[in-house]
C-alpha cells in the first residue's frame, strides 16, 4: 500500500515564506510524476505546480517566479517552496504522485492535504 504524508501548511502573513513537504512510502517499483495541488474554498481544485522524473517542472501562471518543486527520488520526496505569497495563495494543499507498483500498475495517488493560510 502506498502512502504519502504531507507536512509544512500553516498561516503565514502577506510576503512570508513556507515549505511543503510530502513523502512516499509503500511497495514500489518506480516513481514517475510528482506535483502539488490546491482547492480553495469553493473552487475547483487546480494544478499548482509539477515535476516529472527528469526533472522538467511547470507552474501555473499565478505561482511563477514565487513557487519551486523539488524532488529527491532517494528519498521519495517532493517539496514545495512558496515565496512571497498571497492572500489568493490560501488553499488546502495536496501531494500527488504517480507510482509503480508492479510492472504493469501505474497510478497515482493522493496525500490528505495541508492547509496553507495567507493574512495579516
Amino acid at each position: 500500500q502506498v502512502q504519502l504524508v504531507e507536512s509544512g501548511g500553516g498561516l503565514v502573513q502577506p510576503g512570508g515564506s513556507l515549505r511543503l513537504s510530502c513523502s512516499v512510502s509503500g511497495n514500489m517499483v518506480s516513481v514517475g510524476p510528482m506535483a502539488w495541488y490546491r482547492q480553495a474554498p469553493e473552487k475547483q481544485r487546480e494544478l499548482v505546480a509539477r515535476i516529472v522524473d527528469g526533472g522538467n517542472t511547470e507552474y501555473v501562471d499565478s505561482v511563477k517566479g514565487r513557487f519551486t518543486i523539488a524532488r529527491d527520488d532517494a528519498r521519495k520526496t517532493v517539496s514545495l517552496q512558496m515565496n512571497d505569497l498571497r492572500a489568493e495563495d490560501t488553499a488546502v494543499y495536496f501531494c500527488n504522485v504517480w507510482v509503480a507498483t508492479t510492472s504493469w500498475s501505474f497510478r497515482d495517488y493522493w496525500g490528505q492535504g495541508t492547509q496553507v493560510t495567507v493574512s495579516s
